[in-house]
């Protein structure tokens, strides 16, 4: 036991002796190993140190270098400046050099023009001098006043320049005529001669034939109630008088009435009337009146020869069927104006289906008109735009009636069409009433006039003869005086065709011998 305390006491020491042994070897490994590294550090120090001195003298030299080329480059820019300096300051001298002169010119200048403006002084107030003497001695020869002479002169002016006037009116007039008579005779009368358009004469009023007066009774109902319920469904008065079998459907509105009146020979037909078979047969009506616009539209483009018009365009062609004016029926006008308008643009050799497309639509605003506030031609133009038509169908519409100035060959055929077709013998007619109060304001505008002593209206309208006060408007008075009593017809007169105005001046001396 004691031995194995020993060896364990031995191998106890022997371990201590050899981790110490351990210890110190791994000391002086170490300590070799650091003076090793703080060489190697001083090494590396000593190079960077070295590269770090060799930089900075480079850095240096490089920035001596640079600064070197800057100088030279600032010197050579000033020496530059100071050159350009010294040209400007040059060229400052010699303009101020020549401004100098142009001033002692103008100088020279001002004081030779104050001395002419001194001498034409003196000059006007010499010449003032002698026109007022001269004056005076005028006025004693004369016996007139300044004032007298003006007068006496104007007066003397007025009447040679009156005459004057009137002479060169009557030699234009004559040029004129003499130049176009015969192209638009030759015009006028071709296309007349190959165009014969049917007309009617309506009014705003329908008949309907009834088999037996016993039919007014039914068809007025108990208490009304039938008349009443057709007359809100159309919209349109129904007249039932004294007339045998016959009963009068009146509208201003050309399709209501038609409307109306195939509403009521359906029921009349029919036998049944009462409010629903009156719903059901206004039904009817309007779908046959709606087919028939479309039917006549589609002919009048056939007719016309006239393409690629929009379907709503081709309606309200079909609803002038049943429009009128001054007794014409629309439809047929607007045919017989695109015809017209068709020969004639033949004729002056310019585009014949433009004319004809502008002349059948001419007139479509009153398919309209009963409908919408604003006038035909207003109405006409919207649609036209509306429907993208061109702008020379447009300006045609806008101008058939000379609401605008005609500009374009295509309007003033269009222009002429119209009154042709509005002047022709039986075209157009109107009532007693209307025609009368136009013959009375022909006459009222003719008698407004100073030195008119009486006005005749003529051949139905269509020329007023004036006779004038022989003392008041002399002859050469009377061109002019005719002419301004044509331009206020047209201001204030609505009417077809064209009205002449004839003039009559007459001196008359009688005497007795006894």
């Amino acid at each position: 036991m004691t031995l194995n305390i020993i060896l364990g006491v031995s191998a106890v020491i022997l371990g201590a002796v050899g981790f110490l042994a351990g210890s110190v070897y791994r000391k002086k490994s170490a300590e070799k190993s650091i003076g090793s590294a703080e060489d190697e550090a001083k090494r590396i120090l000593n190079d960077a140190m070295k590269n770090a001195e060799t930089r900075k003298k480079e850095a240096l030299l490089e920035a001596k270098d640079e600064i070197h080329q800057l100088r030279q480059e600032t010197e050579r820019d000033l020496r530059e400046r100071r050159s350009e300096v010294q040209r400007q300051e040059h060229r400052l001298q010699q303009k101020e050099e020549t401004l100098d002169r142009k001033i002692d010119n103008l100088e020279a200048k001002e004081e030779k023009l104050a001395q002419r403006s001194k001498e034409i002084d003196e000059r006007v107030e010499e010449c003032e001098r002698i026109k007022k003497s001269q004056l005076e001695m005028l006025e004693k020869i004369s016996g007139f006043s300044k004032e007298q002479a003006k007068a006496h002169l104007l007066q003397v002016l007025d009447g040679e320049l009156s005459h004057e006037k009137a002479v060169k009116i009557m030699e234009y007039e004559q040029q004129l005529k003499e130049e176009t008579a015969r192209l638009a005779r030759e015009s006028v009368a071709h296309a007349i001669q190959r165009c014969a358009a049917d007309h009617s004469s309506e009014m705003t009023v329908s008949v309907v034939a009834l088999p037996n007066d016993e039919m007014k009774g039914r068809i007025i109902g108990r208490e009304g109630r039938n008349i009443r319920a057709i007359e809100q469904a159309t919209g349109v008065d129904l007249i039932i008088d004294d007339s045998p079998e016959a009963i009068t459907v009146s509208s201003f509105e050309p399709i209501r009435r038609e409307i109306a009146r195939v509403t009521l020979e359906k029921l009349v037909a029919d036998g049944r009337i009462h409010p629903a078979r009156i719903e059901d047969m206004v039904a009817k009506a309007t779908a046959e009146v709606e087919q028939v616009i479309k039917q006549e539209g589609e002919r009048a483009m056939i007719d016309a020869g006239v393409a690629n018009l929009h379907p709503e365009i081709i309606k309200l062609l079909g609803r002038l069927y049943f429009r009128t004016s001054y007794g014409q029926n629309v439809l047929n006008h607007s045919l017989e104006v695109c015809h017209l308008s068709g020969l004639l643009a033949a004729e002056l050799g310019v585009d014949v289906t433009l004319a004809k497309r502008a002349g059948l639509l001419h007139d479509i605003g009153k398919a309209i008109d009963h409908e919408q506030e604003g006038s035909h031609i207003q109405l006409g133009v919207e649609v036209a735009k509306k429907y993208k038509e061109s702008d020379t169908v447009i300006h045609a519409i806008h101008a058939h009636h000379g609401e605008i100035e005609a500009k374009t060959v295509i309007a003033c055929i269009v222009q002429a069409a119209d009154a042709i077709s509005a002047a022709r013998p039986g075209a157009r007619r109107e009532n007693i009433e209307n025609y009368i109060k136009r013959l009375e304001k022909l006459e009222e505008i003719a008698n407004s006039f100073n030195g008119v002593e009486g006005s005749f209206a003529i051949q139905a309208g269509r020329e007023v003869r004036i006779i004038v006060k022989p003392e008041i408007i002399s002859d050469d008075q009377m061109i002019i005086v005719a002419r301004e009593i044509a331009q206020k017809i047209e201001n204030e007169l609505e009417y077809p065709g064209q009205i002449k105005v004839n003039l009559i001046r007459e001196n008359r001396a009688v005497d007795y011998a006894k």
